[in-house]
C-alpha cells in the first residue's frame, strides 16, 4: 500500500528519500511528506496529490540535511488532503512519524488523548500513534524505548517509522505485520517499505521480521525485539533488477497481488474485529436502519458483480434477507422497482466506474438509502453515496481483479455478521463466524501452498479448447468470477453457470480436450455434484474439482482434485476456493505467453458506459 523511505548518512537525505518515494510509486497513492532534521527542529513539508506537488514544496524549500523520512499515502482514515497526508507530530513537536498499515484502537486511543488535552490537526490513525509515542517520549530516556513502550498500546497490523529532534541522527523503526526493509551502505543506511526503493543505493538487505524494531544510525544499524533484547542482524544479496523488484521478484502483478491475500484479509478486518463488540464499522447507518431495512440490492459490474453474488449468497442463506444483484449496466434500463425502506450497495474497487455511477444516481434520485463498498478513499462513489465501507486491500496494479475481489466478498461478509448483531438474529453463531475469520489469513495462506499443484493441472489444459466452470451455492458465484479470470488473463473461452444447469443445454458443448472445473467445497451437496461430473466424463471431458481437505467424496470421482482448507462453514469454504482458480488462470496464460497484467481490449478503471 503506502510508501515508506528513509536515508541517515553523509549525502543530502531530501533528494534520496524523494527517489526513493518515486521508485514506490507503482504500489498507489494520493499524498505525500517529508520530515527533514534540520539543526533544533524537524521540518514537515507535505501534500496532497502526485509527487510532483511535494517536489514543487521541496524545490521551495531546499535543504542538505543529512537525515530525512518521507511516505506517501494511500488514504484509509481521513480523505487525501494536506493535513491527513503524512509525516505527523506528536503534541510537543519533539517527534515526526510515517506509518503504513491501520491502528486498530486508534478511536479508543483518542479518545483517552483529548481527555488529556491532546489536540490533533489530522483525521489520521497515524497522528494518534505519534502522540502516543510521543507521550511515552516523555518519560523515556531514548526515542527505541519511547517506541517499544508506545507500540504496546497500539493494537493493529503497521509499520512505523519515527525521528526525533533529541536525537537528530536516529531513525526508529518497528514492523508488525506491514513490511519494512532496511539497505546497508558505507557510512550510511536507509530503509524503505518496498526493496525497489534500495537497489539504486546497494543491494545489501535486512528484511525487518514481525515485531521487530530497529534502530539506524548513518554507522551502524541495531535489532531488537519488543522487550529490547538485541537481536542478530541477518543480511541479503539482492540481485533482482528494478523492474522485478517492483513486483517482489514476482513475475507479473498479479501472481504477486494473489500472493497479497492473505495480508489484505488481515487489513480487510482490521478494526473491524473486537473480541467484545463482535463485527463493527465505523459511521455506517445507525441500528434503526439495519432494522428496517426490507431488501438489499447490489449493484456493481465484472468482478465486483461477482462479489455482489455472493453477498446475495450469503445475505439470504445467514440473513433471511431478500436481495438481488444487478449488472450496472443493465439496472437503469431496467427501470427497477426499489422499496422505500430497501438498501443500494455500490461495489466497485476504483469508485469510478462509469455504469455504477450512473446507477446510484439514479438511487439518489429516488431516495433510495445508498452504501458504497470502495478501494480507493476520495473516488466518486465513496463521495456519492449516503455511507461508504473502505475495503483496505491497498492498490492493484494488475487489470485483472483479485485480491480486490476477495476483500469484496469480506467486507460483505463483514457487513451481513453486522446486521446479524444488530438484529439479534437468532440461530446464526455470529462468534464462531468471528472465530473462523481470524484463522482465514492463514487458511488462504494454506491455499497458496497448492500452486506447485496448480502448475502441473494448468501445463495438462493450457491447450483447452473450451473451460467449464461450474458449481453450486456458493461454489456457483466463485465459477463465474473463476471463468472471468481465465478469459480476461489466458484468452480461454468459457462457459459458467451452475452445476444442474448443464444438463438443459451446455451439455452439448462437451467433448474430448474440454476441460470442466467443478466448485465442490459445500458438503451438502457433494452427491449432485459427482453426478454431475459423471456427465461430464462419459462424454470425454476432464474434470478438475476444487475441494477442501477433509473431503473423501470428490477426489474418487475427479480426474484432479485441489484441496483447499476446510472450514465450518462452506461459505468460507468458497471463498478460499478462488485462490487456486486465480492460480489456474494466472499459470494458463504464462504458459500461453499471454499479456498478463494489461490483458488486450481491457482497461482497470472503466469510465465509460
Amino acid at each position: 500500500m503506502c510508501g515508506i523511505a528513509g536515508y541517515v548518512g553523509p549525502k543530502p537525505a531530501v533528494g534520496i528519500v524523494f527517489d526513493q518515494l518515486k521508485r514506490l510509486e507503482y504500489r498507489g497513492y494520493d499524498s505525500a511528506g517529508i520530515a527533514v532534521m534540520e539543526k533544533d527542529q524537524i521540518k514537515v513539508l507535505k501534500r496532497a496529490g502526485k509527487l510532483k506537488e511535494l517536489g514543487s514544496l521541496l524545490e521551495e524549500h531546499p535543504s542538505d540535511a543529512h537525515l530525512a523520512i518521507a511516505h506517501s499515502r494511500w488514504a484509509t482514515h481521513g480523505g487525501p488532503t494536506d493535513e491527513n497526508a503524512h509525516p505527523h507530530y506528536d503534541a510537543y513537536e519533539q517527534i515526526a512519524i510515517i506509518h503504513n498499515g491501520i491502528i486498530e484502537n486508534y478511536l479508543e486511543l483518542k479518545e483517552e488523548l483529548l481527555a488529556n488535552g491532546h489536540k490533533f490537526r489530522s483525521q489520521t490513525d497515524t497522528e494518534v500513534a505519534a502522540h502516543i509515542i510521543g507521550e511515552e517520549y516523555q518519560r523515556a530516556d531514548s526515542l527505541e524505548e519511547a517506541v517499544k513502550r508506545g507500540v504496546k498500546r497500539l493494537r493493529g497490523a503497521y509499520a512505523l517509522v519515527v525521528v526525533s529532534k533529541k536525537e537528530p541522527g536516529k531513525i526508529v523503526a518497528v514492523r508488525n505485520a506491514s513490511p519494512l526493509v532496511i539497505g546497508l551502505g558505507k557510512g550510511e543506511n536507509m530503509l524503505a517499505s518496498d526493496i525497489p526503493a534500495l537497489l539504486p543505493y546497494t543491494r545489501e538487505i535486512i528484511i525487518l521480521e514481525e515485531d521487530t524494531i530497529a534502530v539506524l544510525e548513518d554507522d551502524k544499524v541495531r535489532l531488537m525485539d519488543g522487550d529490547g533484547r538485541e537481536l542478530p542482524i541477518k543480511v541479503q544479496h539482492v540481485e533482482w533488477d528494478v523492474a522485478a523488484a517492483e513486483r517482489g521478484g514476482y513475475e507479473h502483478f498479479m501472481l504477486k497481488e494473489i500472493h497479497e491475500q492473505p495480508e489484505v484479509i488481515r487489513q480487510c478486518m482490521a478494526g473491524r474485529i473486537d473480541e467484545a463488540e463482535g463485527i463493527r464499522f465505523e459511521s455506517i447507518f445507525s441500528e434503526h436502519v439495519w432494522n428496517e431495512i426490507d431488501r438489499v440490492n447490489i449493484i456493481a459490474c465484472g468482478t465486483a458483480y461477482h462479489a455482489g453474488l455472493m453477498g446475495k449468497h450469503l445475505f439470504e442463506k445467514v440473513l433471511r434477507l431478500p436481495t438481488d444483484v444487478y449488472y450496472s449496466s443493465e439496472f437503469r434500463y431496467g427501470d427497477p422497482v426499489l422499496s422505500p425502506k430497501s438498501l443500494a450497495i455500490f461495489v466497485s474497487q476504483s469508485g469510478e466506474t462509469a455504469d455504477t455511477l450512473a446507477a446510484l444516481r439514479l438511487c439518489k434520485s429516488r431516495r433510495i438509502r445508498t452504501l458504497g463498498i470502495v478501494n480507493v478513499i476520495g473516488s466518486s462513489i465513496a463521495r456519492e453515496c449516503d455511507r461508504t465501507i473502505f475495503t483496505q486491500a491497498g492498490p492493484e496494479i494488475s487489470v485483472a481483479s483479485t485480491k480486490a475481489y476477495t476483500a469484496q466478498v469480506l467486507v460483505l461478509t463483514l457487513l451481513a455478521l453486522h446486521i446479524a448483531q444488530v438484529q439479534e438474529a437468532p440461530g446464526i453463531r455470529v462468534e464462531e463466524w468471528i472465530e473462523e475469520l481470524l484463522r482465514l489469513p492463514e487458511k488462504a495462506k494454506a491455499a497458496l501452498d497448492l500452486e506447485s499443484e496448480v502448475k502441473e493441472v494448468a501445463e495438462e489444459c493450457k491447450n483447452m479448447p473450451l473451460c467449464f466452470f461450474l458449481g453450486r451455492g456458493a461454489d456457483a458465484a466463485v465459477a463465474l468470477e473463476a471463468a472471468l479470470k481465465l478469459k480476461e488473463v489466458a484468452y480461454v473461452p468459457t462457459q459458467e453457470s451452475p452445476a444442474g444447469e448443464m444438463k438443459h443445454g451446455p451439455l452439448a458443448l462437451v467433448q474430448p480436450g474440454v476441460v470442466s472445473v467443478f466448485g465442490a467445497t459445500d458438503p451438502s451437496t457433494l452427491d449432485k455434484v459427482v453426478s454431475n461430473m459423471k456427465e461430464v466424463q462419459a462424454r470425454g471431458g476432464a474434470v478438475i474439482a476444487i475441494t477442501t481437505q477433509d473431503d473423501t467424496t470428490i477426489q474418487k470421482a475427479a480426474d484432479r482434485t485441489l484441496k483447499v482448507p476446510s472450514t465450518p462453514f462452506e461459505f468460507l469454504n468458497a471463498v478460499l476456493s478462488i485462490v487456486p482458480l486465480q492460480l489456474f488462470a494466472y499459470h494458463v496464460a504464462r504458459l500461453n505467453n499471454c499479456e498478463i497484467d494489461q490483458p488486450r481490449n481491457l482497461a482497470k478503471s472503466v469510465t465509460v458506459e
